[in-house]
């Protein structure tokens, strides 16, 4: 019969996502994520498997959270779907401008890094992308229906344009742009939204 892990399993994803998240997946070893958890290689490998599933494991966490978390911030009724779009853009401005370590979004800093040469990487990068898209598709289809967008233009198309600029303000952090510039950027992509 196989001992109970002696650890905090949430505790140690939460520690490797942070070692994966600050130093890229190229430049992380599995001795410093051992050095960060307190825990023995071997137990690493017992319990999460090989450096790449344990990536995978955090990288498919940390994607389900954020599509999660966007779903909550834009779901509801039609008549407060601008207001919840603009409120969320107002959030990820504020987030890239509070985020002082410039470590960005570890989406777009994994996709970057591992997408071309990993596919299970691709793939859930894909998905992530797709799931984030869709619920801005139905929050902005939602405002159209409400009055506060124009009707006229492919919800999907303006779904993709804001899921654009927030991953481009995600970036545009990462690289160092002024508060008062991500913030402008988050304003002008709300005021190029067609209202009715």
């Amino acid at each position: 019969m196989a001992r109970p892990r002696s650890f905090d399993e949430a505790a140690v994803l939460r520690t490797a996502r942070d070692q994966f998240w600050t130093t890229g997946y190229a430049g992380t070893k599995i001795d410093d994520i051992a050095a960060a958890t307190g825990l023995g290689k071997g137990s690493l490998y017992g319990a999460f498997g090989d450096k790449h599933a344990l990536f995978l494991r955090v990288y498919d966490h940390y994607c389900t959270e954020a599509t999660d978390g966007t779903r909550r911030q834009l779901e509801g009724p039609d008549d407060t779907a601008y207001r919840r779009l603009r409120d969320h853009v107002h959030a990820i401005a504020e987030s890239v401008v509070a985020d002082r370590e410039r470590r960005g979004c570890l989406i777009a800093k994994s996709t970057a890094e591992c997408a071309e040469h990993d596919e299970a990487v691709a793939a859930r990068s894909r998905r992530v992308f797709r799931d984030l898209q869709d619920q801005l598709t139905a929050c902005v289809a939602g405002a159209q229906r409400a009055g506060d967008l124009d009707p006229g233009p492919d919800p999907a198309h303006l779904g993709g344009l804001v899921l654009a600029v927030l991953r481009g303000l995600e970036a545009l952090g990462k690289g160092g742009v002024e508060p008062a510039d991500i913030r402008a950027i988050a304003e002008t992509a709300l005021a190029v939204l067609p209202r009715r």
